[in-house]
């Protein structure tokens, strides 16, 4: 039986080799919810496939790293989230969340759908919140009959902050948000990261700049508190029982002005918290410094992407062959 196209994609915003899927879901606190699942075929029948996800105030654009899964012989899929991008319904606010496993829904229905379209092996992707929120999905689904393997990019395990910060300030945030997640508070996110990226500013990439915009001044403390309530768990140490690849920047910087740290760091998150989360986790985790990189690794410079896709195939090649 041709399972192939039990589902009826419409085409996407990127073009006319981008197909994209409505899911639906039941309501939750804020009325109806869907997200949306965008494909790009390889051009010869696979039975790999890679599920990627995208950070916090982001969606699905980056077309350059779907034609290099294509190229490598994977069908490439992304999920724009329940409230972001393409997934954001009028009477939603973005990047809603009151618990990260709320995102388990459109996850664990895009690789039922992954497997009914005749794949059997599956790379699960994600980058920044997207890369914690799958690092977590991996280690609560150990047994997941199609994930065979795990790469992140820049994973979202610990706030930017001061030690203090750290250790009082995220954790009260937190508290409060469990009772008042309407509460806004300065989200403290470097203001050139989107200019770096968007070709208006001083980049050379394309994207909606309502869906990914300049700027994010204000977080919902509901998002901080389903944040620290997963990177608790990281934090502790999860297991992971198939091979895992955690990719970041070389160096993690915060410049005030325009100049080359915004183009050669990673200004959103602090990769100590990524390295030092990685040797806590049990199984086959690796983890990989990319020389100025962005926080985005697949946003960066040509020269460092290139090494980018080199690293990650070569670690495909060998781990699942």
């Amino acid at each position: 039986m041709n399972t192939s196209n039990l589902y009826k994609y419409q085409t996407d915003i990127l073009g006319e080799n981008y197909q994209q899927l409505t899911l639906d879901f039941a309501d939750d606190y804020d009325g109806k919810v869907v997200a949306t699942l965008v494909r790009k075929k390889a051009a010869q029948a696979t039975k790999k496939a890679v599920l990627y996800i995208h950070g916090f105030s982001d969606y699905f654009f980056q077309t350059e790293m779907a034609e290099q899964f294509n190229q490598h012989g994977y069908d490439f899929y992304a999920l724009d989230l329940r409230k972001y991008g393409r997934s954001k319904l009028p009477h939603q606010k973005f990047y809603y969340v009151l618990d990260l496993r709320e995102y388990d829904a459109e996850i664990s229905k895009a690789l039922e759908i992954i497997g009914q379209e005749q794949h059997n092996q599956v790379l699960l992707a994600g980058h920044s919140t997207g890369g914690l929120i799958t690092s977590l999905y991996a280690a609560h689904y150990p047994d997941h009959r199609l994930i065979k393997g795990l790469w992140v990019n820049s994973p979202f395990y610990g706030f930017y902050k001061s030690v203090i910060e750290k250790k009082v300030g995220i954790p009260l945030l937190s508290e409060v948000g469990k009772y008042l997640p309407n509460a806004k508070f300065p989200s403290g996110l470097n203001p050139w990261y989107t200019p770096s990226l968007h070709k208006d500013f001083y980049g050379e990439w394309d994207f909606n700049l309502e869906w990914k915009p300049r700027s994010m001044p204000f977080v919902h403390l509901c998002f901080v508190h389903a944040i620290h309530e997963a990177q608790k768990e990281i934090h502790k140490g999860i297991t992971l029982n198939i091979p895992t690849l955690i990719m970041h920047s070389h160096q993690s910087k915060y410049p005030k002005k325009w100049g080359i740290d915004a183009q050669q760091s990673d200004v959103i998150l602090d990769i100590k918290d990524m390295t030092n989360n990685a040797k806590k986790m049990k199984g086959d985790v690796q983890t990989l410094a990319v020389k100025n990189g962005l926080h985005d690794l697949v946003l960066s410079a040509p020269p460092v992407r290139e090494k980018v896709y080199q690293d990650l195939f070569s670690w495909l090649e060998q781990k699942i062959p």
